[in-house]
């Protein structure tokens, strides 16, 4: 796989400034203490502020669920166009013909709409139906050679491979690839932060990251044109919506989120519910008198713990939260992980509690951009856990390690002892 140099930041973007950060965000992005636990912070502008803050002349923070929740579904809120985006700096450009590339996520319609069409008709029922016992399967192989070891990682060992297993029977990625991609996977985490929280070694650490990926999926893609298989990516080769393909870039562009979010964010899910288990060893014990009660107990651990913690959206035109007033190029910072503890939605939101009644969490979005992989995010870290309940585990002598990134809660490594 060829690699590629890391492009220059576009001149038109918004770089890095403790500055600005400071006066767009509600919180201090560069504190470890928050790095490690965002829940205090959130507990208090929640209890200071309601539902929304005003953080400054052009930019507000939404992190109560109801204001959260009508932001995600309202159409006049969306991603933006060129500098005005916060997230411009992710904008990707075909080096062919400039074409411009985006991930899924940070698509407006009508280009969403038509693409997240094509994507649907490759995720179906069926899909996760074939996946299952294929998951089950890895699961059991990885923890059987993980235990008996006096300390193992259990994200190198089991979380960071078990999604990498089921991504690539899916789509049928070679196995060369793994290593690229798990040596690219900390740096891309940084993905969704925004530019004026990264450096520059930062930001070409994200954009050498996700040119792996983007390379890895255009080389894919011009295999599966001739040799057609059942894998995903053939099925979204064969795609058609109205008459409609995706071009060759938008398909690079689409593997890429897909491989990216396949081998980091499903990993990151699975790393922090076992974290929150290992914390709570009465849930644990929960959890293993009613291994029958999975899917429910995966929903609070995403709840309380939430693996994309923050997105963002521009207000379109002008518009209104709830009755607030929001001008038109309005910068909006979407707190998922504050929504998904506040009290006015969620009874002890602070309290994980896996027999709390299922209610709806915003831990995969809303709305037109509710994640089109949760399905199968959820069925693996369900299928995860399940198998490791057949395991005595406790947390080991070493540290837990968290990576960087704000908008992504990732763990790093998590030492256990496995028996």
């Amino acid at each position: 796989m060829t690699q590629t140099t890391p492009p220059p930041p576009a001149p038109d973007v918004l770089t890095y400034s403790p500055e600005t950060a400071a006066r767009m965000l509600p919180f201090d992005v560069f504190d470890e203490e928050f790095h490690q636990d965002p829940y205090p912070r959130y507990r208090r502008l929640l209890a200071e502020h309601g539902g929304l803050l005003h953080t400054s002349e052009d930019s507000l923070a939404v992190f109560g669920f109801d204001e959260v929740s009508a932001v995600m579904k309202d159409p006049r809120f969306g991603i933006g166009h060129g500098k005005k985006s916060m997230i411009s700096d992710q904008f990707v450009e075909n080096q062919k013909d400039g074409e411009s590339g985006r991930i899924l996520m940070f698509m407006d319609p009508p280009d969403h709409t038509r693409i997240r069409g094509l994507v649907n008709k490759a995720f179906t029922p069926r899909t996760l139906d074939d996946l299952r016992p294929h998951a089950l399967g890895f699961a059991a192989d990885l923890l059987r050679e993980a235990a008996g070891s006096d300390e193992v990682d259990l994200m190198a060992a089991f979380a960071r491979p078990l999604p990498a297993l089921v991504l690539s029977h899916l789509l049928d990625i070679p196995e060369r690839y793994h290593p690229i991609f798990f040596a690219s996977a900390k740096e891309s985490g940084r993905g969704l932060d925004p530019g004026f929280t990264l450096t520059e070694e930062q930001k070409a650490g994200r954009d050498f990251a996700r040119d792996m990926f983007i390379n890895a999926g255009i080389e894919m893609a011009e295999d599966r044109r001739s040799n057609l298989g059942d894998d995903l990516i053939s099925e979204l080769v064969r795609a058609e919506q109205e008459g409609e393909r995706l071009t060759e870039w938008e398909l690079a562009m689409l593997l890429m989120n897909l491989l990216a979010a396949g081998f980091g964010a499903t990993t990151a899910m699975i790393g922090n519910a076992v974290h929150n288990l290992l914390e709570h060893p009465d849930q644990l014990a929960w959890l293993r008198a009613n291994p029958d009660r999975i899917a429910q107990a995966v929903e609070e651990l995403l709840r309380y713990d939430t693996t994309l913690q923050i997105t963002t959206r521009m207000a379109l035109e002008d518009a209104d939260v709830l009755g607030v007033p929001v001008a038109e190029g309005r910068h909006v910072i979407v707190m998922l992980g504050a929504a998904n503890r506040d009290p006015r939605a969620y009874d002890r939101p602070d309290v994980l509690d896996l027999s709390r009644p299922v209610a709806r969490n915003l831990g995969f979005g809303h709305g037109i951009h509710f994640c089109v992989a949760a399905p199968i995010a959820k069925m693996i870290t369900q299928v995860g856990l399940t198998a490791l309940l057949e395991y005595s585990v406790e947390r080991g002598e070493q540290e837990l390690e968290r990576w960087p990134g704000t908008f992504l809660r990732v763990i790093g490594a998590l030492p256990v002892k496995l028996g």
